[in-house]
């Protein structure tokens, strides 16, 4: 808060901070700090929801016509916020995104995976990612409505903010350290949420098992007639037992890979179906009685 008003004293603003379900005492300093003041307001969820459930309860309970979305490690630069609060008085964009310069700081794979994850969904999907977004953004309220519209219980939301449009640009920053504590994200949390944006924005991986399948099929005719026509002119009978083997545990693996693809999309389509809310809130200063109700999807 110190940080923002430092470089804003010219606004006025309005905090909401989401507690994720903390084991520490966040909860307990929120409640001092929105005691303290009166713009000060937060949810604390009844365990761990995810990040995605965190900022959609931010923004269902937002009260502002503009929405700054950002984390408190000050990883998301402050000093970036005059700066796209300018931008947005043009009046030429509805949302101001942010995206790092570098992976300073991170781990060389790391910085190496996350570059070829991007690249890998820019081509695996109609959707405009940008290299190294954040979700350090400033939008108005339209695109709010319509980000709260959307009904994904599994939810992707670097591909959903670009997937509804309207007007953008983007500012970058160096890649900044955490002012306090560690990242939980190591590298098999990020594979997973790589995996969930991949089967969230594209039917590719199941164009390819079709691809495959049907290479397979001829491929596997044309060598059924290339064995017919090699023993009626030659008599020479089929024979190779290693060989039918190598291609009965080659295909075997095909079959469980292609049913494992298909199978990540029927479980997301089945967890969809249970319409599940994205998060229960356990103590918050709000008054719920006269706002939103929770999500439920």
């Amino acid at each position: 808060m110190q940080a923002i008003e430092a470089v804003c004293p010219a606004y006025s603003f309005h905090y909401l901070f989401v507690d994720d379900g903390s084991t520490d005492q966040t909860l307990s300093v929120l409640e001092k700090l929105s005691s303290k003041h009166s713009n000060v307001q937060y949810l604390s969820f009844s365990r761990n929801f995810g990040k995605e459930a965190a900022l959609v309860a931010g923004l269902t309970y937002s009260q502002g016509e503009w929405v700054i979305t950002m984390d408190v490690d000050l990883q998301h630069p402050p000093r970036l916020i005059p700066l796209m609060i300018k931008e947005m008085e043009t009046e030429q964009y509805d949302m101001i995104a942010t995206q790092r310069q570098n992976r300073q700081g991170e781990s060389a794979i790391r910085a190496f995976l996350s570059h070829k994850f991007y690249e890998l969904l820019r081509l695996m999907t109609d959707i405009p990612f940008c290299q190294n977004e954040t979700d350090f953004r400033l939008m108005d309220k339209p695109i709010v409505n319509s980000l709260l519209a959307l009904q994904e219980v599994h939810r992707f939301s670097k591909g959903l903010f670009n997937w509804v449009g309207y007007r953008k640009t983007y500012l970058s920053f160096p890649n900044e350290k955490r002012s306090a504590g560690d990242s939980k994200w190591n590298l098999t949390s990020l594979f997973t949420y790589s995996i969930e944006g991949i089967l969230s924005f594209s039917q590719v991986p199941l164009d390819i098992i079709a691809f495959i399948g049907f290479l397979v099929f001829i491929l596997s005719i044309s060598y059924a007639i290339f064995l017919a026509i090699r023993t009626l002119l030659f008599g020479n009978p089929t024979s190779g037992w290693t060989s039918t083997i190598v291609v009965i545990l080659a295909m075997g693996g095909l079959q469980m890979l292609s049913l494992g693809i298909v199978g990540k999309y029927v479980g997301k389509t089945f967890m969809e179906s249970k319409k599940r809310p994205l998060y229960f809130i356990q103590k918050t200063n709000l008054d719920l009685s006269s706002q939103k109700e929770p999500r439920k999807l």
